[in-house]
């Protein structure tokens, strides 16, 4: 038997839920479709449990892409204040954590909630445990083949995502369809994501592990002032995670550990007041001891300040204010929390969403090639890019 529906959506995460809630209350007929046993697995385990949800300053700057004016249009049209204001209608608190992150007061429940209510009340079928066998196109839209039943549909979008946190069910689906019909998919890495030690820092460093530390962590040109923390494995924390996603295998990542002091300064002026103390003292006004002991000899911290020259004073400063690191790796897909790369922005409307030259193919969410900075950017790109989707289907 065929079962006919105007748009099936492939993906019950955060960009094919708004996607199917918009189709739906356009008075399209809308069947999603998941292979999970629950919908919107990301979102309730995001922002540990409480669903960081959005960016008060969501904007195009925040988005990694090969084509970086590829997100302008669906960000401007759907913006984070349009989800605040979802949020705010279902009664869903919420509060700012740092730098415009905003997150569910409770739980991250309420957020999945709030799209299955919206669902319903745009009479979205949504079936779960649902493996797709066979996808076709023919003069009339698409035929989808799920457990063994049949369906047609004049849209198909494609909202399941990359390939970071396997165990949430995350696969090449998406790429594999878009290869189907001739789109691009650009290479994928993963993206938002912890270092991994060289064996030889590795042996230095973890005895740090668990220690954070605010700090100004650089690559490629860019720039990111968050905490920084020390792991058995290498390096995380925000800092770490939001340059992951511009460093390259082989780049070099330039650390400042006190970014708010010009350290070589204080140092000389601690020289002059106090020259009989010993380095140690004085750098343990701003520095961890347990930090101290790692990247300077005994030797050296025991030694009294007035015996130091300037440019010695220097390369102490700079070893804490200026120490390069060369990572390993990363830790993968398997805690990444993006994946970069992916289906081919230029051959995709920025607009519809809709492949260019495949009518009624549509892909919208982390399957595309743009990825969003740590702190809710990645949500705010697929309520937007969904929304878009949603309006034309």
């Amino acid at each position: 038997m065929l079962n006919t529906f105007d748009v099936i959506v492939i993906g019950a995460g955060a960009a094919g839920l708004m996607c199917g809630i918009e189709a739906g209350a356009r008075g399209r007929t809308v069947l999603l479709l998941d292979k999970s046993n629950k919908p919107g697995k990301k979102i309730l385990m995001s922002g540990g449990g409480r669903c960081n949800f959005t960016n008060r300053y969501s904007s195009p700057e925040q988005y990694v892409s090969r084509n970086p004016h590829f997100c302008k249009s669906a960000l401007s049209r759907y913006t984070q204040w349009d989800f605040i204001q979802l949020v705010e209608t279902h009664k869903v608190s919420y509060y700012e954590k740092t730098l415009g992150q905003l997150f569910c007061e409770h739980k991250s429940s309420q957020i999945l909630e709030l799209l299955l209510q919206k669902s319903q009340e745009s009479q979205v079928d949504l079936r779960l445990n649902q493996l797709i066998s066979s996808i076709q196109k023919d003069a009339g839209g698409f035929i989808v083949v799920s457990n063994g039943a049949t369906y047609r549909c004049e849209s198909l979008v494609v909202a399941c995502g990359g390939l970071s946190i396997p165990t949430l069910g995350s696969s090449p689906f998406g790429y594999q369809i878009a290869a189907q019909f001739g789109i691009a998919v650009h290479p994928t890495r993963a993206g938002l994501v912890p270092f991994t030690w060289h064996v030889e820092d590795k042996a230095r460093f973890e005895c740090l592990a668990g220690i954070s530390v605010d700090s100004l962590v650089s690559c490629q040109g860019m720039s990111f002032r968050e905490s920084l923390l020390f792991t058995h494995r290498g390096l995380s924390g925000p800092a770490i995670l939001q340059i992951s996603s511009y460093w390259r295998p082989g780049d070099e990542v330039l650390i400042s550990l006190l970014p708010e002091m010009d350290l070589h300064l204080e140092l000389q002026h601690v020289q002059k007041t106090s020259g009989d103390l010993m380095l140690k003292t004085a750098l343990a006004k701003w520095v961890a001891k347990r930090l101290l002991g790692v990247f300077f000899t005994t030797e050296l911290l025991d030694k009294p300040l007035k015996r130091f020259h300037s440019q010695q004073l220097k390369e102490v400063a700079q070893t804490l204010q200026a120490w390069s690191v060369k990572p390993n790796g990363t830790e993968g897909y398997r805690t990444a929390e993006v994946t970069l790369g992916g289906v081919d922005c230029d051959a995709i409307s920025s607009r519809t969403f809709e492949a260019k030259k495949v009518s009624g193919l549509y892909f919208v969410g982390e399957v595309l090639d743009v990825s969003g900075w740590l702190g809710g950017y990645n949500f705010q790109w697929a309520w937007s890019s969904g929304w878009a989707a949603g309006q034309v289907v």
